[in-house]
């Protein structure tokens, strides 16, 4: 009975490695975006939501919008430019018809989020980032890190809406 409890034991604990292991491998072992040096901030899933978005063309995806709690209070405070210390995130997502929710419907109307695309973020501190408006941009995919070239296009778009503080996003209360 002894050697049945041992073995429970060892293979609870090594169930833990492995979904630690697994949870830490999709962080990319913390790797830096190129250029801006952006890591994926610890415990972004938790910050609060700005706004959601469905991108049309290309794209064709659905978003979310997060911010850390600087950025939820500039949004709500209606503060331009937005303080250094404000980190945004946007998570997109393929999205796909919910079968599920159709047979309730009664037809095809029903779309949920399905596999992840990326996730991007903009990290305000003006000094660092002075020559991109004070922000800087990482984008991440599996949890690694975009190439520079894909990273060197950010700032340019945002360009055109300066006047917000170069965000695309308005707050949705």
């Amino acid at each position: 009975m002894r050697g049945i409890s041992y073995l429970v034991v060892a293979v609870v604990a090594l169930t833990g490695v492995v979904v630690y292991m697994s949870h830490a491998s999709e962080q990319a072992a913390g790797a830096a975006a190129p250029i801006f040096g952006i890591q994926i901030p610890p415990g972004y899933r938790d910050w609060k939501l700005i706004s959601v978005a469905h991108e049309g063309g290309n794209l064709n995806d659905l978003r979310a919008i997060l911010g850390n709690d600087t950025a939820i209070k500039a949004y709500r405070d209606k503060k331009l430019p937005f303080p250094d210390g404000t980190m945004i995130a946007r998570l997109a997502w393929d999205y796909v018809p919910s079968e599920e929710n159709n047979k309730v419907f009664g037809r095809a109307q029903s779309f949920v989020a399905g596999p992840p695309t990326n996730v991007q973020f903009m990290v305000k501190d003006s000094k660092k980032y002075a020559t991109t408006g004070g922000w800087g941009f990482a984008q991440f995919k599996d949890g690694k890190p975009a190439e520079e070239a894909l990273l060197k296009t950010c700032f340019p778009c945002h360009v055109p809406i300066q006047s917000q503080d170069f965000v695309f996003t308005h707050y949705s209360p």
